[in-house]
């Protein structure tokens, strides 16, 4: 499938999206974080504060308050690692849908505990993308459940974009915005909603190097997919999706302006200074951005004022732990 330039998102689906999802997402606030070798301001937008610890909230609104009553009497299902499961089940259950997540058995037990306390029905699969995907098509052939899509699709993208909307408005003068980049739905938003508002603004994608389809796609210019193999190898559980969506790439393709990998290390090196610095727990997926301004300023723009978008908090509590007592980088 390809997609046509004229047919990526506008600024005011993007603010439609934001005022029709506004009773269940939060606009979050945006933390000043004091990473002492980083120059300039850097201010953290802490999506782990929505109601379900993660921005993936914003993406599954605004499709599922757009169902008509016979989609929402069918039910919905996805297939998720946790997160898009989660923003999912919290919307569908708002409109009394039934929530069906296919889910890899590698997902992190907290992200599956909070499904299922939400109200959906897990089913299980393994660890690739690919077999989600699969089977989420053969339960809809049987049951006939509405599909809403994590990321390559453009009522998400709107969605997602909404955090971008938020940036610029609160921090009009930012002329650096970092969000992580998995299957491309935030970033793609993000980007379009800043470069829309702000075109000097620069938008940056940041990904493990442990899983950089996402790096590879755009610096050739074809999409690009890694096995689940190489991809599950990163901690980064938010981040392990094998391929850019189509329409994510097309958007990412036109407003993005790099892609930056970071190391586990790093990673884990971020996860310390974000809590140290603001106070804000992040899973591993939302630290990313942060570890590209603590150990990647070389490839990164000049900056006065950077936002690094913190995607998630929804860490087991082990993880976390291990993480902050551990000496690193």
């Amino acid at each position: 499938m390809s997609v046509d330039s004229n047919s990526l998102v506008s600024l005011d689906a993007i603010r439609a999206a934001a005022n029709r999802i506004s009773g269940i997402a939060v606009k979050t606030p945006l933390v000043r974080a004091y990473f002492p070798d980083v120059p300039g301001q850097v201010w953290l937008k802490a999506e782990s504060l929505q109601p379900i610890g993660s921005f993936k909230l914003r993406g599954a609104a605004n499709k599922i308050l757009q169902l008509s009553k016979d989609e929402i009497a069918r039910g919905v299902i996805t297939y998720s690692s946790g997160n898009h499961a989660q923003g999912v089940a919290y919307a569908a259950r708002q409109v009394g849908a039934k929530a069906v997540i296919v889910m890899p058995s590698n997902a992190p037990t907290i992200k599956r505990a909070a499904t299922l306390a939400l109200g959906a029905e897990i089913v299980e699969v393994g660890v690739a993308s690919s077999e989600r995907l699969a089977k989420a098509e053969e339960l809809v052939r049987e049951h006939g459940y509405v599909v809403i899509p994590p990321y390559d699709d453009e009522q998400i993208i709107e969605g997602q974009a909404t955090c971008g909307l938020e940036i610029i408005e609160a921090l009009s003068d930012a002329d650096l915005v970092l969000a992580p980049v998995s299957g491309g739905g935030l970033l793609s938003g993000i980007a379009t909603a800043v470069k829309r508002i702000s075109p000097k603004t620069k938008v940056f994608g940041v990904e493990p190097e442990l899983a950089a389809d996402a790096t590879e796609s755009y610096r050739t210019g074809k999409l690009t997919t890694w096995s689940a193999e190489q991809t599950s190898r990163t901690i980064a559980d938010g981040l392990r999706t094998q391929s850019l969506g189509e329409r994510n790439f097309a958007h990412i393709q036109q407003f993005v302006d790099g892609i930056i990998n970071v190391t586990e290390p790093e990673i884990r090196a971020a996860m310390r200074a974000i809590v140290g610095s603001a106070r804000i727990v992040p899973e591993p997926s939302g630290a990313v951005t942060s570890a590209a301004l603590l150990f990647h300023r070389a490839e990164l723009p000049e900056f006065k004022t950077a936002v690094a978008v913190v995607s998630g908090g929804n860490v087991d509590p082990a993880l976390l732990a291990e993480v902050l007592t551990e000496s690193g980088a």
